[in-house]
């Protein structure tokens, strides 16, 4: 996309950002002849990023706070590039004032609102008092000042219950508790405040009435110029979330009038213009369902994770018009030119275990396979085979985003592609994403924020087992590859190099606590093969190993098989109709004495720093009494003893970082 006057001023900017979108404004502004500066810290040091950007620079080691939230080392990069303006992505510093305040007393443009404008909207409290004095109507609530814990106790009690306690300066889900009796509010506020601190170095906090009506979460796109022009961009629907994080976001907001969708775009534009907006910007409402009506919860002065759904269905690169507004140009567009074509999708992919409460993850990814980018099938990542999930940032692998001219259609192009998508070395979100994009519910667009709680039994179903004629495609295909002969022909001198007697090979996997025996004759040309003693499934198949991955294929009973295994050490990943089962060779129990001693009791079971410590040595304590607390990501999970009795030693002190697998307290009888 090509809008108005070709852009002279800029020809280079610095990306105060890593990751995927580091890479995404990459892209444009190579489209665009800009040339681009990235800064890395040692996590990052061979990032897709770096690779992408013109000239990368050091800024500091893996931690945020040592090296992409450090001011003075992004000033000096900026001042040692000659970089003209910055774009700060989303995350770390993209929502502070003081930064945007600092780049401009350098004569750096920011791309992005004023300052002015960040702080506005960046406090809950202030922002809301701005838009209740523009017509834009608000969730009831407390939004002042006054921050004693009696007091805000008091307001909370106004408001009634159930109440949500939000972090002034938050966002993710940080800093924010949902309280349902009056009797939980103090512990809920406390703890509150200590992770919004952490996570904003801000503690104070907001009120709002929480609607028990199964609302909806709908935003709007919008954009700014400096010239008092403002548009909307459609809008989202984010209203499946976990941890009150989005994890899949559909365009446009299914199921609205065309009266409602005017509505609610023009509600987000005064939002803007009531701040002296400019840039890209995200306006947030809750939609009630039963009465319909919006109410204002916030607006994310920034370019938006979810931004591609937008661009698919307006056909409008959002930062090209971002690089364009932020040296001084018009909007290109008017309202009317803003069209809305068919209907996109985003399913984040994150390195993170939904089966247990969705708790975050890290790891290298030993290996990945992605369906083909098409222009209806875009993915926004900057992780590739070999690459880290590091534990410092956000666990998100990649955005999968689709397009197809209807709900349906999109929605079954997506979990068309995620059945495609496949990753080893850490847990994934993928299955969860392919059960979400099924279920009748959301085929239907019965959505609001409460629905994976309220379909989590169907949300969650077991992995289908794999056929008798999968596993013994599977089996013979692990079988051939482990020859070093993987010739198409049992013909070949291989393993099975007696044929002209009835030669049986046996194979002993095991599934989870399910041990499987499987038993494989070669009868040229095809094979026979029995499962746990029944009938035998006789097929033809073809191998081939590239590294550590198999792939077979072959026919059985005029039925077309495939699957894909991938080697993880002991473990066996059969991806197979869409499916990921993860087998392995069978180790007798005898060998397992480690297992049988219940060596993971007390061990980390993710990666992070221990917060804090409740207990100690000597402490006599029952199962499920927190002894520590481990911050994740910014978010924090108690580990409780997992049986009665006495503590004999605590493995770290608070502040320490601990790995997955290490132990972190130890208990005597």
């Amino acid at each position: 996309m090509s809008h108005g006057q070709r852009l002279n001023k800029l020809s280079k900017i610095l990306i105060a950002n890593r990751g995927e979108i580091a890479c995404r404004v990459m892209k444009t502004a190579r489209k665009m002849n800009i040339k681009t500066v990235a800064v890395f810290s040692d996590a990052d040091r061979h990032s897709l990023h770096v690779k992408m950007a013109d000239e990368a620079h050091y800024i500091g080691p893996s931690p945020a706070s040592e090296s992409y939230l450090r001011q003075d080392k992004l000033l000096e990069i900026i001042k040692k590039t000659g970089a003209q303006a910055v774009h700060p992505g989303y995350g770390f510093l993209s929502e502070q004032a003081p930064f945007a305040e600092a780049l401009a007393a350098q004569g750096v443009e920011f791309i992005g609102p004023p300052a002015s404008a960040i702080a506005d909207m960046g406090s809950k409290s202030a922002s809301k008092r701005i838009m209740i004095d523009a017509g834009v109507s608000c969730i009831p609530g407390y939004h002042g000042d006054n921050q004693d814990e009696a007091y805000l106790k008091e307001q909370a009690d106004q408001v009634g219950y159930p109440i949500i306690i939000k972090a002034v300066s938050g966002g993710g889900g940080k800093g924010m508790r949902m309280v349902f009796h009056e009797k939980d509010f103090m512990a809920a506020l406390r703890s509150a405040k200590e992770e919004s601190i952490k996570a904003f170095n801000d503690d104070r906090v907001i009120l709002e009435r929480f609607f028990d009506f199964q609302p909806r979460h709908v935003e709007v796109q919008v954009m700014a110029d400096s010239h008092g022009n403002a548009l909307y961009f459609s809008n989202r629907d984010c209203s499946v979330q976990r941890r009150h994080q989005k994890i899949i976001e559909e365009a446009p907001a299914p199921g609205l009038t065309p009266e409602e969708h005017r509505e609610i775009g023009e509600m987000a534009v005064r939002a803007a213009k009531a701040v002296g907006y400019k840039s890209a910007g995200t306006v947030e409402f809750i939609m009630d369902t039963v009465e319909r009506k919006f109410y204002f919860m916030e607006m994310n002065t920034r370019l938006q994770v979810e931004h591609p759904i937008t661009e698919l269905v307006t056909g409008v690169d959002l930062v090209e018009l971002q690089l364009r507004v932020s040296q001084g140009e018009k909007l290109p567009i008017t309202q009317d030119d803003i069209n809305v074509h068919g209907h996109a999708f985003e399913a984040r992919v994150y390195a993170e275990d939904p089966a247990n409460n969705f708790m975050p993850g890290s790891g290298d990814v030993k290996y990945l396979s992605t369906p083909a980018e098409t222009d209806n099938v875009r993915i926004d990542t900057s992780i590739r085979q070999g690459d880290a999930v590091s534990v410092f940032y956000d666990p998100m692998i990649a955005k999968l985003v689709v397009w197809a001219p209807d709900r349906l259609s999109s929605l079954s192009l997506l979990h068309s592609k995620l059945q495609e998508y496949h990753v080893v070395g850490l847990s994934t979100n993928i299955k969860f994403l392919k059960d979400l994009a099924t279920h009748p519910q959301f085929e239907s667009a019965d959505v609001h924020t409460d629905f994976i709680t309220q379909h989590g039994d169907s949300l969650f179903p077991a992995t289908p087992n794999l056929s008798d004629e999968n596993l013994a495609l599977t089996a013979v295909s692990y079988l051939l590859s482990q020859t070093g002969k993987v010739s198409v022909s049992p013909w070949t001198k291989s393993l099975f190099s007696r044929l002209n007697i009835d030669h049986v090979e046996e194979l002993k996997l095991r599934d989870g606590d399910t041990d499987i025996d499987v038993k494989i004759r070669c009868v040229a040309p095809s094979y026979f093969v029995s499962v746990d003693g029944r009938p035998e499934v006789e097929l033809s198949a073809n191998v081939t190993v590239d590294d550590n991955v198999i792939v077979g294929s072959g026919n059985s009973a005029d039925r077309k098989l495939e699957c894909k295994i991938v080697q993880d050490g002991d473990n066996l990943h059969v991806f197979c109709d869409g499916n990921e089962t993860v087998l392995s060779r069978h180790v007798p129990k005898y060998q397992k004495a480690d297992e049988e001693a219940g060596l993971d009791d007390g061990v980390a079971s993710v990666e992070g720093l221990v917060q804090k410590i409740f207990a100690g040595v000597g402490d006599v304590v029952k199962r499920g009494d927190v002894i520590l607390q481990v911050n994740v990501m910014k978010m924090l999970f108690d580990i409780p003893a997992h049986k009665d009795g006495v503590i004999s030693s605590i493995c770290f002190n608070e502040g320490d970082r601990v790995s997955k697998g290490q132990l972190l307290y130890e208990l005597d009888e």
